[in-house]
């Protein structure tokens, strides 16, 4: 089974995402922050993570650096970026820093969920092939 990590302050946003996440068949991971987000994906190795940036304590920005500097065994994790930064400069530095993608809030749940088809579609591929992400 597919597990997806939603990490994000917003209590009934995340939710919201859990549940539709629930709905599709998909294992849920929760976290509040992106230091409680770096704990679940070090412990539960999520197959992805959907994140919002603007967070206490670890935004989302930090959280994809550490993964991506400090555990190289996540960096091929698929990562969505979920925010309501819609701007050019946060949209360049997630996805120059690895994101999978880069959605704005309010949320698409259909486009949300077309994207994590599209990661889930590739790590089955993967996953038959004996390659990595």
């Amino acid at each position: 089974m597919i597990t997806v990590l939603c990490v994000d302050d917003e209590v009934d946003l995340r939710k919201l995402l859990v549940e539709e996440f629930n709905d599709a068949g998909l294992a849920t991971l929760e976290a509040s922050n992106g230091k409680e987000g770096l704990e679940l994906i070090l412990s539960s190795w999520p197959d992805i993570v959907v994140c919002d940036i603007s967070m206490p304590v670890m935004n989302g920005h930090e959280l994809l650096a550490e993964i991506q500097i400090n555990h190289p065994e996540f960096s091929h994790t698929p990562f969505i970026m979920l925010t309501a930064l819609s701007d050019k400069d946060n949209q360049l530095t997630g996805l120059s820093a690895g994101a999978e993608d880069y959605l704005t809030k309010p949320v698409d749940l259909e486009l949300l969920m077309a994207k994590i088809n599209g990661c889930i579609t590739r790590l089955q591929n993967n996953r038959r092939t004996g390659h990595g992400l």
